[in-house]
């Protein structure tokens, strides 16, 4: 379960970069649209970072997997 959502989460993050870049680019920096898509990741960034070491934790992925 928490690995489905650190991989959703992944995704949330390079669709947001992607998202301000095509802002960036099409509206070029003078909307606000672009710092809005900067929160979001960085909001989507520190859910992940803060789910990736609960997961860590928890003992659900490890760092050495032994095979």
């Amino acid at each position: 379960m928490l690995k489905i959502a650190i991989v959703l989460l992944l995704i949330a993050v390079i669709v947001s970069l992607f998202s301000g870049l095509f802002f960036l680019i099409h509206d070029g920096g003078k909307s606000r649209r672009v710092v809005n898509s900067l929160a979001i990741r960085v909001a989507l960034s520190v859910i992940l970072l803060a789910l990736l070491l609960i997961a860590l934790w928890s003992g659900s992925i490890t760092l050495n997997p032994t095979p």
